[in-house]
């Protein structure tokens, strides 16, 4: 089980991780928090209400690793538009951002928390190591932010593509992105056993 998860009786998946291991993944988890941004002020009104009706940005993120979380939902994948229908797709986005961020912030932020907090939980019962174990809903959620880490990492490197993959591995020992590329590499490892592990 070491580096990789699995199946656990009931549903759920349980990984081992060694006190490096949980300490990498808890920074990867509070510096996406901290990127994302705090949710609403809590001195807000309990309106549930004005909650549902609040609006987020209608511009895109100005950091490129928070475009990459929270894309445009309107744009050509066949490259430049003409000047209408960009202009068009821009408003579509903006309007679509405008209603669907501040949730979509939410969500991010609700799925690292539950990372730190299990790593918590394991952390004060662990000697050099534990086995995490994760309910259903907890393994969503820690798949979720184990993408969004991937993705926040794939920005920094700039990777775009598959090439862009194979490239990393022929990186030398030497290059400072190396540690980025083997914590990227390592959590898609981590990822890919977790979609396998909830796949029925």
């Amino acid at each position: 089980m070491p580096g990789t998860f699995e199946p656990i009786p009931g549903g759920g998946a349980a990984v081992a991780l060694d006190d490096v291991e949980i300490s990498i993944i808890r920074s990867l988890a509070v510096q996406l928090l901290e990127l994302i941004g705090p949710g609403p002020a809590e001195d807000a009104p309990d309106d549930p209400l004005a909650e549902l009706f609040a609006e987020g940005p209608s511009e895109p993120p100005s950091d490129p690793v928070l475009r990459r979380l929270f894309p445009d939902a309107y744009s050509d994948p066949e490259g430049a538009p003409q000047a209408a229908e960009a202009e068009e797709q821009r408003a579509y986005s903006a309007e679509f951002r405008r209603y669907t961020e501040n949730d979509l912030r939410a969500g991010k932020r609700d799925s690292a928390l539950v990372v730190i907090r299990t790593l918590d939980a394991l952390h004060s019962a662990g000697e050099g190591g534990a086995v995490l174990k994760l309910s259903v809903e907890e393994s969503r959620q820690w798949l979720g932010a184990l993408n969004d880490l991937r993705l926040a990492i794939g920005s920094r490197l700039d990777i775009t593509d598959e090439e862009d993959t194979d490239l990393l591995y022929r990186l030398p020992d030497e290059d400072p992105r190396k540690p980025m590329v083997m914590a990227y590499l390592w959590l898609g490892g981590l990822q890919e056993t977790l979609v396998t592990t909830l796949m029925p």
